[in-house]
């Protein structure tokens, strides 16, 4: 079984406020969707790369990979599962149903090369998995309340996790159940919320909690570790 992974990299970022979207903003030395990109190029066990863009983006050109041998580009679609779907496309003529399919976000460039190792194997060695995706325990209080912000209650979250990316599937359970909901219109948060309304059964593994999803401007900090070094390189 091979192992694939799916970048979506189409959306704009309003709540950035910038002209240019979130994943090409500078980070540090590099740009967010550099960052993202590095721990998957440099993963021996991921063969190829699949980045869902807009077809007007004029960005993508004068990023780090654009023109790695290993990456190949997608148009990407309205919302992200579209971008998905449109990878998955394209993926299909080459992915068995069997494969692996790991979809990380663009906007998400701290991931650490040793959670990507940690997800691959306890994913792949799993006797029922279906697929499954990092995270981290939530560790704050959390509150429910209304729209005007007005507190309702307090949740219990002793059993309440916060989602990361990668999120690793099946390749043919996410192709037919994201084409499904794509062709219903239905809302798809993540990926693993799919394969769960299905009934498969997901793992939630635990990863760094600085794996976060560049959101708002406060969220451009660099972590300690560069995503790229802890991992030997790959063959190009």
């Amino acid at each position: 079984m091979t192992n694939w992974a799916i970048v979506p990299a189409a959306g704009i970022g309003q709540r950035m406020q910038s002209a240019i979207p979130k994943q090409y903003l500078p980070l540090g030395d590099q740009q967010v969707i550099d960052r993202a990109l590095a721990p998957l190029v440099a993963h021996p066990a991921i063969r190829q790369i699949y980045v869902a863009l807009s077809p007007d983006d004029h960005w993508w050109a004068q990023t780090r990979f654009a023109r790695h041998p290993d990456i190949v580009r997608v148009t990407g679609g309205t919302e992200r599962r579209d971008s998905v779907l449109n990878a998955l496309h394209a993926l299909a003529a080459r992915a068995a149903p069997e494969d692996w399919v790991l979809v990380h976000d663009a906007a998400r460039p701290y991931l650490h090369p040793d959670d990507l190792t940690h997800l691959i194997a306890q994913v792949t060695t799993h006797p029922t998995a279906a697929g499954g995706l990092l995270g981290q325990r939530a560790a704050d209080t959390l509150k429910q309340v209304t729209e005007d912000g007005t507190i309702q209650r307090t949740l219990d979250r002793s059993h309440i996790w916060h989602a990361f990316t990668p999120q690793m599937c099946r390749f043919g359970l996410l192709y037919q159940h994201l084409q499904t909901a794509c062709a219903a219109n239905l809302p798809v948060t993540d990926e693993a919320s799919i394969l769960e309304q299905a009934g498969a059964t997901m793992l939630l593994v635990p990863g760094r909690s600085d794996n976060r999803k560049i959101t708002y401007p406060e969220d451009l900090t660099p972590t300690t570790h560069t995503a790229d070094a802890a991992t030997p390189n790959r063959a190009a």
